[in-house]
């Protein structure tokens, strides 16, 4: 798919993080921008800022994991611009689960489950008929994670799991696309090959009331700046990508049509030919061993 002027893209998680960088080089190629988030403040900066570089911007403050919202998001993108090109799933929480799985809390599981999946789900169910009626090339990206697309962190399994089912809605979503002819293509993102430098470590800022804890957590949250301390101290550099880096590959891989939006990376090509060789060869999953000891 070629990104031209005059086209559409939506973003959602689009007001900081991978979402802005996502925004932003699109809006460098020419085209029209719908950002959708939750935080109404930072939406409505980013759509200042963009604005002010010449952009065609539309802001609205979407939560995905209402159908509802999704779908009235929908009709705003597609009644001030009449069409979308490229639609970005991006939207994305941890969950603020403590400890062993079987102690977690079952709104730490609803509310990643809200947002990391059924968020994805409600931008493909709102979106994708359109995109394939108009006839016109188009492209979804959903955005996954290394932690879960490719082989799960045990220590952040609520998000690992949302995270692999994002990869096989997206594969499927690729098959259902070839099967109708549509002129529209299909990719999953793993932001990276590094940590990030995003929003996702605050993400129980946003945390609806619905899916509350029930109780208090054990330990405080830690941010970012936090864990990098933390890492430092232990004698451990930590290296980050920069969301522009992300965004970067977005374009190439939808311009090459590329379904895995995978940066090269030799610890997930580790991860990969180690969790691939345990299933052939019908093996215990030794690649956790790391994690199993702690």
């Amino acid at each position: 798919m070629e990104l031209r002027a005059g086209q559409v893209a939506v973003v959602t998680g689009a007001a900081s993080g991978i979402g802005l960088a996502m925004a932003r080089r699109f809006a460098a190629e020419g085209l029209a921008v719908v950002l959708g988030d939750v935080e109404q403040g930072a939406l409505a900066a980013a759509a200042e800022e963009l604005t002010g570089s010449g952009a065609q911007v539309l802001a609205r403050t979407v939560d995905v994991s209402d159908q509802d919202d999704v779908r009235a998001f929908a009709d705003a993108a597609y009644d001030t611009f009449g069409n979308v090109h490229v639609l970005c799933n991006n939207a994305g929480v941890g969950s603020g689960a403590e400890g062993r799985m079987w102690e977690h809390e079952p709104n730490d599981w609803k509310w990643a489950f809200s947002v990391n999946i059924w968020g994805v789900f409600h931008g493909i169910q709102a979106f994708v008929p359109r995109m394939i009626a108009s006839g016109q090339p188009g492209h979804v990206v959903n955005t996954s994670s290394g932690d879960g697309g490719i082989a799960p962190l045990p220590t952040a399994s609520v998000y690992a799991v949302t995270k692999a089912a994002v990869v096989t809605m997206t594969e499927s979503l690729y098959a259902h696309l070839r099967a109708e002819g549509a002129n529209v293509g299909a990719s999953v993102l793993f932001p990276g090959p590094h940590m990030l430098r995003t929003g996702l470590w605050e993400s129980h800022r946003n945390r609806p009331e619905r899916y509350a804890k029930q109780r208090p957590r054990k330990t405080p949250y830690r941010s970012l700046d936090q864990f990098e301390a933390a890492m430092k101290e232990a004698g451990k550099e930590v290296a980050f990508t920069p969301v522009e880096d992300v965004a970067e590959h977005v374009v190439d891989g939808i311009r090459a049509d590329r379904f895995w939006m995978l940066p090269a990376s030799e610890h997930s090509d580790r991860q990969i030919r180690a969790r691939s060789r345990s299933m052939l060869d019908r093996a215990n999953p030794s690649y956790l061993e790391s994690f199993i000891l702690d």
